[in-house]
């Protein structure tokens, strides 16, 4: 992002942790490269530092920035278990300088929605059902959209499997038709106050075409399926209407092929921030991300999101697969992170 958009961002510097890997970084993105982080600050003091390393590395590489004074951004999941966790807070949570690179709710679909629920059109939200992503960046989700804090949560699971044929990973197309067996997490999650979520995640669903994206949110006067928003307007009317967007560079559009905005009845509830940068909705998320960042740490905009969501995240996602382990009731408690502003 940084490279497609330098009026926007400038990377100072890349901490490698071998000079033969700082070569290649250097080869392949033209950017200075150094061992330490100390040697990173001494070429420039950024503005903010992003942490993207092995797990077990994250709170490592996290507390020696804090300790430093260096706004971070760290990789999701910030810490690799709950353990990890808390002992991540207990040495940089009071710092305040710690964000977690969740961009999920920064995909523009995603923020389209959101508009619309902040809008009250389907009254109060009470349910999330998504089946899209994986584990922190679903309960990222799940969260915003409910509106729910960092208090407990009551959880059970189950984990099925059957016969999936996987025709595309990671490395792309794989030309296989054979059906293998796919593991299946159901979660249900009980938020307490009414508010409740289910989970439906299949392996390789990121990359696999059979399993298309689904999202549900109910609220007290309608609720939005995907695209599609049905709600009360009076005593005798119910309606649905789509959220609509605007790709530009289609057929005889001659401006580029590009995202324009989103709207809803006749209304923009998005507009892309980087019209121009020809970005997948995944990249004009991690930019949007970088931008909230950046603006965060020049005191001009509110944290994106502080290690305590993250930290919530990635519990609530270890709880899913605890109880799908078990088959028995999980519940989460209230973390030292609980207590936190952010939240």
């Amino acid at each position: 992002m940084a490279r497609l958009m330098p009026a926007r961002s400038r990377i100072t510097g890349v901490v490698t942790r071998t000079a033969e890997r700082g070569d290649q970084v250097r080869a392949a993105w033209g950017v200075p490269t150094v061992r330490t982080v100390a040697d990173l600050l001494a070429l420039e003091r950024p503005d903010y530092v992003v942490v993207a390393v092995p797990w077990d590395v994250t709170p490592v590489a996290t507390g020696e920035l804090v300790r430093s004074g260096v706004p971070v951004l760290a990789e999701t999941p910030p810490a690799p278990d709950l353990p990890g966790l808390r002992e991540l807070w207990s040495v940089v949570g009071p710092s305040g300088l710690v964000q977690v690179a969740e961009h999920s709710p920064f995909m523009p679909a995603h923020a389209a929605r959101a508009a619309v629920l902040r809008a009250g059109v389907i009254g109060e939200v009470t349910q999330v059902q998504i089946s899209s992503t994986h584990m922190y960046h679903a309960m990222a989700l799940v969260r915003s959209m409910l509106g729910v804090g960092l208090g407990p949560v009551e959880i059970t699971a189950r984990r099925f499997t059957g016969p999936l044929v996987d025709p595309q990973t990671k490395d792309g197309w794989t030309g296989d038709p054979t059906p293998k067996e796919a593991g299946s997490t159901l979660g249900l999650l009980d938020f307490g106050g009414g508010r409740s979520a289910v989970y439906d995640f299949t392996d390789n669903q990121w990359h696999n075409p059979l399993r298309v994206n689904r999202l549900l949110v109910r609220g007290s006067h309608g609720e939005l399926l995907d695209d599609r928003v049905t709600r009360w307007v009076d005593t005798r009317t119910v309606i649905t209407s789509p959220l609509v967007r605007r790709q530009v560079g289609v057929e005889q559009d001659l401006e580029g092929f590009d995202l324009d905005h989103i709207s809803f009845d006749g209304r923009v509830v998005y507009r892309n921030p980087f019209q121009g940068a020809r970005l997948a909705d995944d990249d004009v998320a991690v930019a949007a991300l970088m931008a909230a960042m950046a603006a965060w740490t020049a005191g001009t905009g509110p944290a994106p999101y502080p290690l305590a969501q993250g930290s919530q995240d990635h519990m609530v996602a270890l709880a899913i697969d605890e109880a799908a382990r078990s088959r028995s009731t999980v519940r989460t408690e209230q973390e030292p992170w609980s207590a936190d502003a952010g939240g």
